[in-house]
C-alpha cells in the first residue's frame, strides 16, 4: 500500500505543483549549463571585485566578510572544484594562485570544526584530485592534523570548536549531524596519505554515535560528548541531524566499508516509519521522540530538501520522488523556497531563503536516476527564480522575506560550492562530472571513488 501511494502521490501532486507555474514557465527563457555558468561567473565576479582574498562577498553594499579574524578563503577553496568542472581555467587558476599563496591555518583562534571540514578540508581534497597539485594535499593534511583534538573527548565523539594553533577544544555538547559529518573528508584525507588515523577517528566517533540511538533505531538532535547523554531527544533528518544519514550511505559508497553500510540499513527503516508523515495526499518527514517515536512536530524546510537525493542513493526512487514533489510544492508556495513551514497547514514559519541548494540537489539525483525530464523542468523553476528574485548588481543576495522578496546581505560560499553547482550539473551532459566516478560531500565537493 506505501509504495501505491508513493507512485500516485509523485505523479498526482506533481501535476498540482506544475500547474502552479505552468504560465511563469512557458514564457521563462530555456535553461542551460551555459546559462547557469553565466550566472556563477556573475557570482565569482562580484566576490573577485569586491571580496578578493577575503571569506565571502557582501553582495548589497559590496564589502567583505570573514568569518574569522583572518580570511581562510571560504570562497575560493569551496568553489575551486566548481570552476574546474565549468572549464572557467582562467579563474580557477587565479584562485588556485590566491589559495596557495595566502591561505595558511596556523592561525590563533578557534574554528568550528564541522563547517571547517565540509567546505575546506573537503575543498582542498577535490582540487587536489582534481588538479593534482601536490601543494593542497598539504594544506588539506596540515588542516586535518590541526581538527584532530576534537575527537579527544571520553567517548571518541568530536567537541565542537577547536583552536587551529593551540588545538584547545570546546563545546562538549554537540549533534549527530557535526558528529558524523568528518569520515568521508577524514577518510580521503587516510586514503591521500597513507595515514589511516583521519579515518579511524572519524568513523569511531560515527560508531560511537550509532551505539547511542534508542531502541527504536533512532538518534536525538544534541548529546553531550563526554557522558553520552542525550540532551535532546528530539529525533528528525533535518539541521543538526540531516548529513550524519547521509555519510552513512556515502562512507559505504566511497571506501566499501561494510560497517557503514549495515548501520544505513538499520536506521532507514525507523526513519521511514516513524519520522516520515502524509499531509494533504503528499510525504513529508517531521518530528518525533526518539525513544516513543511519538509525533511532536510537523515542520519540514529547506535543509530535509536534501532528503530525496540520498533515498536515491538507497535504491529508493519512488519515495524520493513523493517527497520531491513536496518539496517543490514548497518551493511555490511562494515563488520561492522558505526555509520551514508547517506541512499540515501549508504555512510557513520562517520567511528566509538562503540561497540554500537542496533541493536542486535532489532534483538533480532524481534526473539521474529516473532520466525524467520533469527534473530539469524543476531546475528552470529553480534557477529562473532564484535569478528573477537574489540577484544583485554584483551577486546574489538570500532573502530575509520570500513573501516580501527582501534581500539581506550575505552570499555564503556554498551557493557557487553547492546550489549553483547541481544546477550546471543538472543541465550539463553527464561526461562534465561522470557520476559514478565521485560521492560529493555534503558541501557538494566531489570525492573520487575507487574503481572496484
Amino acid at each position: 500500500m506505501m509504495k501505491r501511494f508513493l507512485y500516485h502521490c509523485a505523479s498526482l501532486c506533481f501535476l498540482v505543483s506544475w500547474l502552479l507555474v505552468f504560465l511563469n514557465q512557458a514564457c521563462a527563457q530555456h535553461t542551460t549549463a551555459d546559462s547557469v555558468r553565466d550566472e556563477f561567473l556573475h557570482a565569482w565576479n562580484g566576490y573577485r571585485n569586491y571580496a578578493w582574498g577575503h571569506d565571502e562577498l557582501k553582495p548589497l553594499t559590496n564589502q567583505a566578510h570573514d568569518w574569522y579574524p583572518v580570511s581562510l578563503c571560504m570562497t575560493p577553496v569551496d568553489a575551486y572544484d566548481a570552476l574546474v568542472i565549468m572549464n572557467l581555467k582562467a579563474e580557477a587558476a587565479e584562485a588556485k594562485k590566491l589559495i596557495l599563496d595566502s591561505l595558511s591555518f596556523d592561525r590563533n583562534f578557534e574554528v568550528q570544526s564541522f563547517e571547517v571540514t565540509i567546505r575546506l578540508l573537503g575543498g582542498l581534497l577535490s582540487a587536489y584530485e582534481l588538479d593534482g597539485d601536490q601543494k593542497f594535499l598539504a594544506l588539506a593534511e596540515d588542516l586535518g592534523k590541526r581538527l584532530l583534538p576534537v575527537f579527544n573527548s571520553s567517548t571518541g565523539m568530536p567537541y565542537r570548536y577547536v583552536n587551529l594553533q593551540t588545538g584547545k577544544i570546546r563545546d562538549s555538547i554537540n549533534n549527530p549531524a557535526e558528529i558524523g559529518t568528518s569520515v568521508l573528508e577524514f577518510g580521503t584525507l587516510s586514503k591521500l596519505t597513507g595515514n589511516p588515523l583521519y579515518y579511524n577517528k572519524a568513523k569511531n566517533a560515527v560508531v560511537q554515535l550509532f551505539r547511542k540511538r534508542s531502541h527504536l533505531g533512532l538518534v536525538g538532535t544534541w548529546i553531550n560528548v563526554e557522558t553520552g547523554t542525550w540532551v535532546d531527544s528530539t529525533s528528525h533528518i533535518g539541521g543538526a541531524i540531516d548529513s550524519y544519514y547521509e555519510y552513512l550511505m556515502k562512507a559505504w559508497l566511497l571506501f566499501g566499508d561494510q560497517d557503514f553500510k549495515n548501520m544505513w540499513d538499520e536506521s532507514i527503516p525507523a526513519v521511514n516509519r516513524y519520522v516520515a508523515d502524509s499531509s494533504r495526499g503528499m510525504l513529508w518527514y517531521g518530528q518525533v521522540n526518539m525513544e516513543s517515536g511519538g509525533r511532536i512536530g510537523t515542520t519540514f524546510g529547506s535543509l530535509e530538501a536534501f532528503f530525496p537525493a540520498l533515498l536515491c542513493l538507497s535504491d529508493e526512487v519512488p519515495r524520493a520522488a513523493a517527497l520531491e514533489t513536496s518539496c517543490f510544492a514548497m518551493w511555490n508556495l511562494e515563488g520561492i523556497e522558505p526555509e520551514e513551514l508547517d506541512y499540515t497547514t501549508m504555512h510557513v514559519n520562517d520567511q528566509r531563503y538562503f540561497l540554500r541548494p537542496e533541493i536542486i540537489e535532489s532534483a538533480y539525483y532524481l534526473y539521474h536516476f529516473t532520466g525524467d525530464a520533469k527534473y530539469r523542468q524543476m531546475g528552470e523553476t529553480f534557477f529562473h527564480s532564484i535569478v528573477s528574485r537574489c540577484r544583485t548588481e554584483s551577486g546574489y543576495a538570500y532573502l530575509l522575506d520570500v513573501s516580501k522578496m527582501q534581500k539581506g546581505d550575505a552570499m555564503q560560499s556554498f551557493f557557487l560550492a553547492e546550489t549553483l553547482k547541481y544546477l550546471y550539473l543538472l543541465f550539463a551532459p553527464p561526461e562534465a562530472l561522470p557520476f559514478d566516478k565521485y560521492v560529493f560531500n555534503t558541501e557538494a565537493h566531489p570525492l573520487q571513488r575507487p574503481v572496484r
